[in-house]
């Protein structure tokens, strides 16, 4: 009989497919589970309506990233061959693992694929037993899935993360000495790009590997005009990857002995760890474009060349709120500059730069003259941010100033507008529903003018970039915040900047063919490549004829070419290492991508419905895992199965009281913060929010103590910020607000980080009201709210409002919580995870305070204390012994302090990097500034009342 094994390994934030695959010992019946996680708890997975979804790996996980994970096995081989015919690559992924200890054990098998990559299949062999997958709709999947769990055979989940198709991961707990044989199948359209195609495999054995090998066979009907590879391993591989063509074939391979592998000669580590990449281009004989037919379908390729660009008009709308601050506005305005030197005096331009306000460095379009660039540079070079985000009026004002310049006629009618997004975060001031902004932005938009979306880093909501970029004839691209974004930011304008043609429509012969994907475009940049594909319907004619018009600078075109329906499938017949099949699967890739998109943009329920069956049909007859199918896996005589799925729908909702006599009520609402939290959380619990939202000003400045622990003090009628930090030990609870006469206060303990040093955190916060005796407990791991008779508890994992009395608890799933007393006092603690394996930080407590809190006059406390404000004398401002922190001269409260120029974090914008805030550092745990000495801020326990002497 078998039974539940141990929960393996937690992985963190996979991406694409997790499977766990249990078999207890030979000849008995399988159970699976999910990444540890058993059927019932499924409701704890993150909400699927969360924005912000991850699209690769972080670097603590890229670190941990293997594609064979075992403690004690032998890799016989990994070998991955990609096929690609006329631009349609087709990938295979193999390894064969043996469990070589003497015990049972998990062994994963991990491949990261591209993005825009369709999964099609997954084969394993687990010591004989074969299983084999195949696509099918959700509901027959899930149907099958169900009678074999009903007969107590396999019952097994792999899902598939919607968004992103990022990673593939396997595991299989396996008796010793068993043999293990993986296989996956996905395919890809390689996308031209700066005159290249690119290919990537990612390849991370993590072990040495007998035979290890990569394949890459490349053939192009019209011929290969170049090819290279490169990697990422490091510089003693070059020439270990060999490239050879002829006219129309190329054959990349990399085949390391395992000598070769070695990070050094007497190492037993792998230094393969990287990407392979593959570019190349074809010839392309005329600029009519290159027509293909093979297997009933066709493809056409439409990439002109040796045109004059276009002339264009660009607002550059740029986000300078102060999550951008750093970093990304360095890059960003790095990136801005190299950018405007590419501008023409034919190109119009202008830039608009917002955070809660819009600005415009000019109010109108000007030419790309020397002097109005270089006084552009000095503009974006004098950007400061700071503020909230208030992407909607930045981008109604920049299609008016692109509408007032045609009306005037100040550009060329034959010009391309477009303008270009950056931003780094969702939207917080304003119109802040993403829905409203793009029907906003729709309504004004021309059909002459593009919108490009950019983001950077993964605060920012790309779906929404990408859908309002979409809508408006544009396209997305997510920017990774590391050191070279200033060069993805330049690739992109790259990209966009040299617009060839406008109005291109291709067009083929009455009654030749049918299901034609996208036809009409906006516009085709140069380095680029339009692609439409069709099937070919039956016809006495041997010729498929294509019709493609367009305007370019200052004349029309009509290109005309044709191919012989047969001619490409005989080629085929003759090459070993072709895709025969390139031409179907492409269109359907193509047809379902479209659908996919227009799907999100779909403003019905009985569209969505429509176009959902219709990728399905697809999904299921070319074998593509798609959000809408799913991958049913399956031994040789269908009594065991695995399917590959999508998370079903989390339970939401929270925690209810205890009995139903004797405490007050508790009610469980949706969230709704208080403008200075600076977060706009969407709706939860399947409710959703209607009706106008009112406008949300800039947040005035709070009172905080966030990281280890830094206090930030604002002073409002100084217009001053004043920092210093606590040297205290864990353990300590330090009393933050004391008010006997409102009989409200707020305490913090400190807990240390994992190895022995200075740094402490707050791990909990106690908020306890006297009168009606409720204390809210807030800790790492939920928060806890009692009266004295009962306990409420609430984890982290649901976002809830709770109301008891006068109190009133907001919670933000996996994000914060506002503790909200007689709506006169209100207290935010911000949750921070951390990795957790990491060898020295912990999860930890931020502490937000309000400047407009009322209190009585007998308010104390580390921060309480400020609710007065004492008077402040800065003076004697001088250069300090760091030349970028300047020193001063501070009295306050009789002292005189000598205080350094710095900076602190408020997180409550940006939990991951924050957004700086400029203050003067006091030295010595506060000394001078606070009463008396830190220590005497020290309380017993979490609801105790600070008593100073």
């Amino acid at each position: 009989m078998c039974t539940r094994a141990h929960r393996p390994r937690n992985m963190r934030h996979l991406q694409v497919l997790l499977l766990g695959l249990l078999l207890l010992h030979q000849g008995c019946c399988f159970e699976f589970v999910i990444d540890g996680e058993w059927e019932d708890e499924m409701s704890q997975m993150q909400d699927h309506r969360e924005r912000h979804k991850r699209a690769i790996l972080t670097s603590e996980e890229q670190e941990d990233f293997e594609a064979i994970r075992g403690d004690d096995i032998t890799v016989r081989s990994y070998k991955v061959e990609s096929r690609i015919t006329s631009r349609f690559s087709h990938t295979i992924v193999r390894s064969s693992v043996v469990n070589s200890g003497s015990t049972p054990q998990s062994i994963a098998f991990n491949v990261q694929i591209p993005k825009r990559a369709f999964i099609t299949n997954f084969t394993m062999n687990v010591n004989g037993i074969t299983f084999v997958g195949s696509v099918k709709e959700k509901a027959v999947a899930r149907n099958l899935y169900a009678q074999a769990r009903a007969r107590n055979k396999a019952a097994g989940i792999i899902r598939t993360n919607s968004q992103d198709m990022e990673t593939f991961k396997t595991e299989v707990h396996v008796p010793s000495g068993s043999n293990i044989e993986f296989e996956l199948h996905y395919q890809e359209m390689m996308h031209r790009k700066l005159n290249l195609y690119e290919h990537t495999l990612h390849l991370q054995p993590g072990r040495l590997v007998p035979q290890l090998q990569v394949d890459v066979y490349i053939f192009e009907p019209q011929g290969i005009a170049t090819v290279k590879a490169s990697n990422t391993f490091g510089a003693q591989f070059a020439d270990l990857i060999k490239v050879t063509s002829t006219k129309d074939k190329a054959h990349i391979v990399f085949k390391p002995t395992v000598q070769q592998q070695k990070q050094c000669e007497n190492c037993t580590e792998s230094a393969v760890e990287g990407v392979i990449t593959v570019l190349y281009d074809v010839n392309r004989d005329s600029n009519a474009g290159e027509l293909q037919v093979s297997d009933g379908h066709f493809v056409y390729f439409f990439a002109p060349s040796n045109l004059s660009p276009l002339p264009k008009n660009i607002v550059f709308v740029i986000d300078v709120s102060g999550s951008m601050w750093g970093v990304k506005m360095k890059q960003t305005v790095q990136a801005m500059k190299a950018i405007l030197d590419d501008l023409t005096i034919d190109d119009y331009f202008s830039i608009v730069d917002f955070n809660h306000n819009v600005r415009c460095w000019s109010e109108g379009l000007v030419p790309g003259s020397s002097i109005q660039i270089a006084d552009a540079k000095r503009y974006i070079e004098n950007i400061k941010p700071n503020g909230g985000t208030n992407i909607n009026e930045a981008l109604l004002r920049a299609v008016q100033m692109l509408v007032r310049a045609s009306n005037h006629r100040v550009i060329d009618p034959r010009s391309v507008s477009m303008i270009i997004l950056v931003s780094d975060g969702d939207p917080t001031v304003g119109e802040i529903k993403l829905s409203a902004i793009q029907k906003n932005v729709k309504r004004v938009m021309r059909e002459e003018f593009s919108l490009f979306s950019l983001g950077i880093g993964f605060d920012v909501d790309y779906d929404f970039l990408e859908r309002i970029a979409m809508e408006n004839r544009g396209m997305a691209q997510r920017i990774y915040a590391n050191h070279d974004a200033a060069e993805q930011l330049r690739a992109f304008y790259s990209q966009v900047s040299s617009p060839l043609l406008r109005k291109i429509t291709v067009q083929f012969q009455a009654d030749s063919v049918a299901e034609v994907t996208q036809n009409h475009f906006d516009k085709f940049f140069s380095g680029s490549e339009l692609v439409v594909a069709g099937k070919v319907l039956p016809s006495e004619s041997n010729t498929l004829t294509s019709l493609t018009t367009g305007s370019a600078a200052r004349l029309d075109i009509i290109l005309e070419t044709d191919a012989d329906t047969t001619e490409l499938d005989a080629e085929l017949a003759k090459q070993q290492h072709s895709f025969t099949g390139f031409a179907r699967q492409m269109w359907a890739y193509l047809t379902i991508k479209q659908l996919i998109s227009e799907r999100s943009l779909a403003t019905t329920a009985v569209k969505k419905r429509k176009i959902t069956q219709r990728i399905m049909t697809l999904a299921v007859e070319h074998q593509f895992v798609t959000p809408f199918t799913a991958l049913l896996v399956e031994s040789g005589d269908a009594t065991e199965r695995l399917l590959a799925d999508s998370p079903k729908d989390p339970k939401h909702g929270c925690c209810s009281g205890g009995g139903s006599s004797g405490p007050p009520p508790v009610e469980v609402l949706v969230y709704q913060p208080p403008p200075w939290v600076m977060s706009t959380p969407a709706p939860s619990m399947g409710e959703v929010l209607e009706g106008p939202k009112e406008e949300i000003t800039l947040p005035e400045r709070v009172n905080l103590v966030d990281n280890d622990p830094h206090f930030i003090i604002h002073l409002p009628r100084s217009n001053m910020d004043i920092c210093f930090n606590i040297d205290s030990k864990p353990g300590h609870i330090l009393n933050l607000l004391s008010d006997s006469g409102t009989g409200v206060t707020v305490n913090g303990q400190l807990i240390g980080s994992k190895k022995v040093n200075k740094r402490t955190y707050f791990g909990t916060i106690g908020i306890y009201y006297q009168p009606d005796g409720i204390s809210v407990i807030v800790s790492t791991d939920g928060i806890t709210m009692t009266d004295g008779r009962n306990n409420h508890s609430f984890t982290w994992g649901s976002t809830a409002e709770i109301r008891q009395d006068g109190i009133r608890i907001s919670i933000v799933k996996n994000s914060n919580v506002i503790i909200t007393i007689n709506n006169s006092t209100q207290v935010m603690v911000l949750l921070h995870r951390v990795w957790k394996k990491h060898p020295v930080n912990v999860d930890f407590l931020g502490i937000y305070i309000p400047n407009e809190n009322q209190y009585s006059p007998l308010v104390h406390g580390l921060i309480g204390q400020f609710s007065i404000e004492p008077e402040v004398i800065l003076y004697d401002i001088h250069k300090g012994a760091d030349p970028l922190k300047k020193e001063a001269t501070m009295e306050v409260k009789g002292n005189k302090l000598l205080v350094t120029r710095g900076w602190q974090k408020d997180y409550r914008r940006d939990k991951k990097r924050g957004s700086n805030v400029y203050c003067w550092f006091i030295h010595n745990s506060g000394k001078g500034f606070i009463d008396g000495h830190y220590s005497q801020y020290i309380v017993p326990n979490l609801s105790s009342f600070l008593h100073m002497p």
